[in-house]
């Protein structure tokens, strides 16, 4: 049989408008709207705060710019919208480095202290190193310990007891050909091998020099005549007081503080500890 009376005239959505009902519509700049009531049509160029209340801003082909409430009652290519406020999408942010140049880990721990370990001459080298790399150092668990001095490096090493698997690496001050220094060092090459050991070196007389003398408003560091003590006598070029070792102290944290990355460090320093950094984080050294 048919149905005489045909379908149900009140089933779905029987109060839907015309056009469609209106969906949310962010208002980004440069979209073209309509507005309903005055028929205004113009593109978004702003959305503001005007007595307590947020407005859209269209502007005409005519340059003209008026106001509207922002919500509903505005059309977009005939169909209508509610205007809602635009989020800009932020652009990706650059990967943060570190001090050092490489990629910073977010949110990363610093690891268990690996058993491999970097020996610096001082405190003044440590306190450089970790300003610079300690980021490095953290994530891969390695420590690094001042030796005051490589006159009984051997005897420091031998302490530590390196192996193929605990490696040490050595950074030593004033590493040139001839030196006492250099004497020490091949030494200590032979007795504990280079599979276990790494020692390099920097030039200068004090890991002060490292920092590039821009970076501290000089030209290039004094040459400080024998016999006078060399820090003393940096401390009396920078006019810097001098007479004490809380001064020489404070001399320190003035040139540390001047140390951002390792673009201020010269490269025959900075070189020298990457080389460190790589030979105890090799898998062999872990």
């Amino acid at each position: 049989m048919s149905d005489r009376y045909g379908g149900d005239v009140l089933s779905g959505d029987w109060r839907r408008p015309a056009r469609g009902r209106a969906v949310d519509q962010a208002a980004e700049p440069g979209l073209v709207v309509e507005e309903v009531e005055t028929g205004w049509v113009g593109a978004i160029v702003g959305v503001e705060k005007i007595g307590g209340q947020q407005v859209v801003r269209l502007e005409d082909r005519r340059g003209r710019v008026r106001a509207f409430p922002l919500g509903p009652g505005f059309l977009v290519d005939g169909s209508p919208v509610r205007l809602v406020p635009y989020v800009a999408p932020q652009a990706p942010r650059a990967p943060v480095r570190t001090a050092s140049g490489s990629y910073a880990v977010a949110g990363a721990r610093a690891r268990v202290a690996a058993a491999s370990r970097i020996f610096v001459e001082g405190t003044h080298d440590a306190e450089l190193v970790e300003k610079v790399w300690g980021a490095d150092l953290r994530i891969e668990g390695v420590v690094v310990e001042p030796l005051h001095g490589v006159d009984d490096l051997a005897a420091a090493l031998a302490d530590f007891g390196p192996s193929g698997t605990v490696r040490a690496g050595v950074l030593v001050d004033h590493l040139v050909s001839g030196t006492k220094e250099s004497r020490i060092v091949s030494e200590t090459m032979r007795r504990f091998g280079p599979d276990r050991v790494l020692i390099v070196g920097h030039p200068y007389v004090d890991v002060w020099q490292a920092i590039r003398p821009d970076r501290v408003g000089l030209a290039a560091w004094p040459v400080i005549p024998k016999g006078q003590d060399w820090k003393a006598g940096i401390a009396t070029a920078l006019g810097l007081p001098h007479t004490s070792t809380q001064d020489i102290g404070l001399v320190w944290k003035h040139l540390l503080s001047r140390v951002r990355t390792y673009a201020d460090l010269e490269p025959s320093f900075s070189g020298r500890v990457e080389e460190l950094i790589d030979f105890v984080t090799s898998p062999e050294g872990r």
